[in-house]
């Protein structure tokens, strides 16, 4: 059998390794970051109806610019944003290749602070662009004054903030993103993939969009609305960004369906977000019973706790997974990391940990 490495496969892509969280049918399932609530039935049904229409015409392509999504994305987010300032794809990732494969590619950097998205580097490979991976203060936070020293040292193309962080889920204030825009010549990209899940009293980086052309606020409906199976990521940014992502996107990349069942559930956005503050009780109730149970809670803005004082993260791993529960072993030495549930799947999770741990 032919093996990778005999084919004639690009230099730099030798010895990478695809992005694989493990998949399995178990009980619980708290590894991905995904909303486990179901969709409201009334909302599915809209969305359904939604898809029935659009099946009609799908002799024809889609709307290449994917008009009435843009303008329901636009509403969405509010702060001024405009249609034009909207860009969107399969799935955040797809979102953030556009944007490498327009500002990246042979000859440009991409710098990170790690630990962050495991993809970021493996999207910056898939085009050609050199990643930096710099450093966080302690506790995974990041000060304006440390991000700004490393932009303006390794004076990258371009600049990926994950805020909230994954897979720490560390909040990043504003001031920091400001410090790195003013410390970068290039692109700055804001992935805010868990941004509903932030207090309510925290600003959004995109208010600070209006006068700054390189700045990018990206997004997804994977996680609050609940929407990881449609894959709907979406961007923020200057229309002349928008122009240039134009350039490097396929032909008619968005399907009609996806069009039409992403536009349906934004009509729903109070419904569909409904859930959010659940999670967010279930997420703090996390950081309470781990601290309880004698582990190490991280300050987390998000659907998801990252936990250390873990003696053996992958005997922890396994137990869990023997009694039918998955969560995430991240790479970072003594942690694990675990979505916030419903309450039912977070208590199985409790009092799973909570027997495999040291008496």
């Amino acid at each position: 059998m032919t093996a990778l490495d005999d084919l004639p496969i690009r230099d730099d892509l030798r010895g990478q390794r695809p992005y694989g969280a493990p998949q399995a049918l178990v009980p619980v399932a708290l590894n991905v970051n995904e909303n486990t609530h179901p969709i409201p039935e009334a909302v599915a049904h809209d969305i359904v109806a939604s898809l029935a229409s659009a099946v009609l015409t799908v002799n024809r392509y889609p709307d290449r610019e994917f008009t009435e999504l843009r303008e329901a994305l636009a509403g969405y987010l509010g702060h001024g944003v405009t249609p034009e300032q909207i860009w969107a794809g399969n799935g955040s990732n797809e979102v953030l290749q556009h944007i490498l494969q327009a500002f990246g590619g042979p000859g440009r950097s991409l710098l990170g602070f790690t630990p962050t998205y495991s993809m970021y580097p493996l999207l910056a490979a898939g085009v050609g662009t050199r990643w930096i991976p710099a450093t966080r203060d302690a506790e995974f936070e990041l000060s304006p004054e440390t991000a700004a020293r490393q932009v303006a040292e390794a004076d990258p193309d371009l600049v990926f903030l994950c805020s909230p962080n994954n897979p720490t889920g560390t909040p990043l204030s504003l001031e920091t993103v400001t410090a790195v825009y003013e410390a970068s010549r290039g692109m700055v990209i804001v992935d805010e993939a868990y941004a509903e899940f932030a207090p309510d009293d925290e600003a959004s980086a995109l208010t600070l969009l209006e006068g700054r052309p390189r700045l990018i606020v990206s997004r997804t409906m994977s996680k609050a609305f609940a929407f990881a199976g449609v894959r709907l990521g979406y961007l923020a940014a200057d229309p002349a960004v928008v122009d240039a992502l134009r350039l490097v996107r396929l032909p008619y990349h968005l399907s009609a369906l996806t069009q039409a069942a992403a536009t349906a559930a934004l009509r729903h956005a109070d419904e569909m977000l409904a859930m959010v503050d659940d999670i967010r009780t279930q997420r703090d109730r996390l950081v309470v019973e781990l601290a309880r149970l004698g582990y190490d809670p991280k300050r987390s803005g998000s659907n998801f706790v990252l936990f250390g004082c873990v003696a053996d993260p992958h005997a922890a791993f396994e137990a869990l997974f023997a009694r039918g529960i998955l969560i995430r072993d991240v790479g970072i030495p003594n942690h694990l990391r675990v979505t916030a549930g419903t309450e039912a799947e977070t208590t199985a999770f409790l009092e799973a940990l909570a027997a495999i741990s040291p008496a």
